[in-house]
């Protein structure tokens, strides 16, 4: 069993089926499913109909405040709240950390002692950055984590929160490692189960491992041979898509983004992306404006990935909104979102010549966004791009330039 004290785990009725949070203000659809009334009210403003917990085509879009469940969410957070409490604890100095690892012993990993030891492991990683690397040079430290991690991927463990706290552990030391190879080499080995344990935190962890299982993953993608293995992991691209949407945290969409774009690279790897119904939702989140700066950047790559395979361009091509949305990123986000946005469109609408995408780029008032982007100080690669796309629309950017009043010259797109 795992000690109260240490861990609360969350009922799941009390998370929210889209953003498997815990709901702050719960209501109730006609079909008496419960969401999170902000993240029902989202999924109704997109223009959706149906509930998505159970696809039935909704009779009405009028929800129910549901008080009792929000009762028992409030008794259960004080509870948390007072547990947490009384259970707040320092830092172990290093004397003492020392101590803790050199008397783990692997065969009791399901023992109350081990997970409080890893509990306060956690605590000393956060606490600075020297501690990380302590850690990460502790002799048979990472080994530690990675026989942890190797030997309990199965769905039905029992310490799930002890994965948790080895993959945070893991996620705060693996920069701070020597030799990354040898560590990728060690948790992709054929005997071991570190993939099934970093998908079953994705499938049901909180948010802050569930992060920290993308960052690792990402982090040993580091060659052509673990990209591969880690993408055609059974249940890992679609595990991660899940979270590819806008109702979920933001430093969780970017974690996986990162991750996504790391292992994307092959192109068998870009077509199941595609197939998996990545487009759709990436075409949502560049559409939508809360996004923020970093998660806006990591879509227009992982786009521009997707457009480099044929699938990939057609599906995009297919969806004149995600081109519109594009087509709106070209200005006013950063320099590294111009220049995936850019080069997106410069691959669709001048090296495919895709009539649709340049059709949609018209529409959407791409032109004039292409000029104000030449008069800017963009990079040479971008302005390059830019006149090549002028060209596809026959439009002389020279000729069109001087008729601009001279004084729109400072216009600058970020």
């Amino acid at each position: 069993m795992v000690r109260d004290d240490l861990y609360i785990t969350v009922p799941s009725f009390f998370r929210c089926p889209i953003s498997l949070d815990v709901m702050k203000s719960p209501v109730s659809l006609c079909t008496g499913v419960t969401y999170d009334r902000s993240s029902i009210q989202r999924w109704l403003d997109n223009g959706n109909n149906t509930c998505p917990a159970t696809m039935q085509v909704l009779q009405n879009k009028e929800f129910v405040p549901n008080r009792t469940l929000q009762r028992l969410i409030q008794i259960w957070a004080d509870s948390v709240h007072n547990r947490r409490a009384d259970s707040v604890e320092s830092p172990p100095s290093l004397d003492q950390l020392r101590d803790l690892i050199k008397d783990l012993d692997r065969k009791t990993e399901n023992s109350i002692r081990v997970f409080d030891t890893f509990a306060k492991i956690v605590l000393f990683a956060r606490e600075s950055e020297e501690n990380r690397k302590f850690l990460a040079k502790m002799d048979g430290f990472i080994v530690t984590l990675v026989e942890v991690l190797g030997n309990a991927g199965d769905a039905s463990c029992r310490n799930f929160e002890l994965l948790e706290h080895v993959v945070v552990i893991l996620d705060l030391v693996l920069s701070k490692v020597e030799e990354p190879e040898q560590l990728t080499s060690s948790m992709l080995k054929g005997d071991r189960e570190c993939l099934d344990s970093l998908v079953l935190i994705l499938q049901g962890g909180v948010t802050d491992s569930r992060i920290a299982s993308a960052r690792v993953l990402a982090a040993i993608a580091n060659d052509a041979v673990s990209k591969l293995l880690i993408a055609e992991k059974d249940g890992l691209l679609s595990e991660m898509l899940k979270f590819v949407t806008p109702e979920n945290d933001q430093s969780l969409i970017e974690a996986v983004l990162s991750c996504l774009i790391r292992i994307s690279m092959p192109k068998r790897v870009k077509s199941k992306l595609v197939r998996l119904g990545a487009i759709k939702s990436l075409a949502k989140l560049v559409s939508n404006s809360n996004s923020g700066v970093r998660v806006t950047e990591k879509v227009l790559k992982l786009l521009e990935t997707l457009s480099s395979c044929k699938e990939g361009r057609l599906e995009i091509c297919d969806d004149v909104g995600c081109v519109a949305a594009i087509v709106q990123r070209v200005l006013k986000v950063s320099s590294p979102a111009t220049e995936h946005a850019v080069t997106i469109l410069w691959s669709l609408c001048y090296l495919f010549r895709d009539e649709r995408a340049q059709e949609a780029v018209t529409t959407a008032n791409g032109l004039t966004k292409i000029l104000l982007l030449m008069q800017s100080n963009c990079s040479p690669p971008v302005r390059q791009m830019s006149a090549d796309l002028l060209k596809i629309f026959r439009v002389n950017s020279k000729s069109c330039l001087s008729s601009y009043d001279t004084k729109t010259t400072h216009i600058m797109p970020f």
